[in-house]
């Protein structure tokens, strides 16, 4: 007996430390980079990106999904601004 085919759909969550919130893994790369004779570079944010493969056919209840998965683990929002596209 065949399987049901789940619609799926792809969800990116970014997460980045906000403005103003030290960034030691950014100031490293910078360092790094300089040391590796780019020029130029004058500031590096890093981040995460989560890629999530929802079983939803709504966009909107993926993305609200997301958001709330966003939210309640995958950024410390003291800290880290989130935001979700549907890839």
């Amino acid at each position: 007996m065949k399987k049901p085919v789940v619609k799926t759909m792809k969800i990116r969550v970014d997460v980045m430390p906000k403005e103003g919130v030290l960034d030691p893994q950014g100031k490293a790369i910078s360092h790094a980079l300089a040391t590796l004779g780019f020029k130029g570079v004058e500031d590096v944010r890093a981040g995460k990106v989560i890629v999530l493969e929802v079983a939803e056919k709504n966009r909107e209840k993926a993305v609200e999904s997301a958001k709330s998965m966003a939210e309640k683990l995958l950024a410390n929002q003291v800290i880290e601004d989130y935001r979700v596209s549907v890839l």
